[in-house]
């Protein structure tokens, strides 16, 4: 099984970055519901909690708060593509260094944080914006990269 201890720690901040960096570009996807959809991203982390043991990899993950790249973006063009990069970059660390159901757990990771994200809050009466909906396919594309 894979631990932090198999990343640098620079590794690990982009590893433990991807699930919240999808989760943020999720937020900014639309207007409305930002405090809803953080709480949802949250809240993705307690859930992830209750499954303690089928991954030592995520339970790492999942065992600090979430973490957010604090880079300051200026525009959401701008923030979409950095996230996008930082989830490439996470799941190339992943696919290096864990098991193959590591990978899958850790991508399945970061879809549930954007899915619950987009569900949070009801918008242009959808559960999911279309912008969430673009922002959810762009990072599942990431994550198979």
């Amino acid at each position: 099984m894979t631990t932090k201890a198999a990343f640098t720690p620079d590794e690990w901040t982009t590893v433990i970055e991807g699930p919240t960096s999808a989760g943020m570009m999720v937020v900014m996807a639309s207007h409305g519901g930002t405090f809803r959809e953080t709480f949802a991203m949250s809240k993705a982390y307690v859930d992830a909690r209750s499954e303690h043991g089928q991954s030592e990899l995520l339970d790492e993950i999942v065992s600090t708060r979430p973490k957010t790249d604090h880079t300051r973006a200026h525009s959401a063009e701008e923030l979409r593509g950095h996230a996008l990069n930082g989830v490439r970059e996470a799941v190339a660390l992943v696919a290096a260094k864990a098991t193959p159901e590591e990978l899958e757990g850790y991508r399945a990771f970061v879809l549930t944080v954007a899915n619950k994200v987009a569900a949070a809050h009801r918008e242009e009466g959808q559960d999911v914006s279309s912008p969430e909906a673009d922002a959810i396919q762009a990072i599942t594309a990431a994550l198979q990269a």
